[in-house]
């Protein structure tokens, strides 16, 4: 993929998962990578396994804005510039309404949404002034279809999906893009966010099935295929489910 080789990428929510994989993905590919993420000791293991790789890392909460304007500030006095942001950070804490669980009601807004917002407006002048650049946000099958007991998870993620659209709009004179990858069942930790423990038994479980449960490295592949495309192709969304997947 010629076109990722040498793209200055930054990736927040890199210490596991999916942000793990595309962080090996693209190193694999030659880019130069600024990533973040809340585990240190994550970040720096993951940095020690790819001698080869230009990489730098930076501990950083989604839900602080001046910590995510540091990630950037970061990758421009390194490189000058930022081509790509991907904003994967999440969390899936999924209980019915019922249950009026207000505090992670709350987490969910702040680190789904606000984390996602505070990326796009660090990176955004930025990219302006470059008159070209690339926002990535990890979505969600929930941000596209509901069903009980994540309601407010997919009201999430459906914002994500409006702002992500809103934001090809208006910047697209700009010469910038916007791309959602809307991932289905994924064997990842995301599971460990979900508190009630019937559903994240089933999460975990099924997660884990071949065949019904995707790999990191198949999401990973998906972002490396927008961010290969030339710059007057805009990929406004990748809906990715496993082939056993029912919703």
């Amino acid at each position: 993929m010629t076109n990722i080789k040498e793209k200055v990428v930054i990736i927040m929510g890199a210490s596991s998962g999916i942000g793990e994989a595309t962080t090996k993905k693209l190193a694999g590919e030659g880019a130069k990578l600024v990533i973040a993420a809340r585990r240190e000791d994550r970040l720096k293991s993951l940095v020690e396994s790819l001698p080869n790789a230009e990489i730098s890392y930076a501990v950083a909460d989604v839900t602080k804005q001046e910590e995510v304007q540091a990630v950037i500030d970061l990758a421009v006095k390194k490189y000058g510039r930022v081509d790509v942001l991907y904003n994967n950070a999440g969390v899936m804490p999924t209980a019915p309404l019922s249950a009026t669980r207000f505090d992670e009601w709350r987490q969910m807004l702040d680190i789904n949404i606000m984390g996602v917002l505070n990326g796009i407006a660090a990176v955004l002048p930025i990219m302006k002034k470059q008159q070209s650049g690339h926002i990535i946000a990890t979505d969600s099958v929930a941000g596209h279809v509901v069903y009980p007991g994540s309601a407010v998870y997919c009201g999430t993620k459906f914002a994500v999906r409006a702002i992500m659209e809103g934001l090809r709009q208006e910047e697209r004179e700009n010469n910038l893009r916007s791309t959602i990858i809307s991932p289905g069942l994924v064997d990842t930790e995301l599971y460990t966010t979900v508190n009630d423990a019937e559903n994240r038994e089933w999460l975990k479980n099924n997660a884990k099935i071949a065949g019904v449960g995707l790999s990191p490295s198949d999401i990973a592949d998906a972002v490396a295929y927008v961010i290969s495309t030339p710059e007057t192709v805009a990929v406004s969304e990748i809906l990715i489910r496993p082939t056993k997947q029912l919703v």
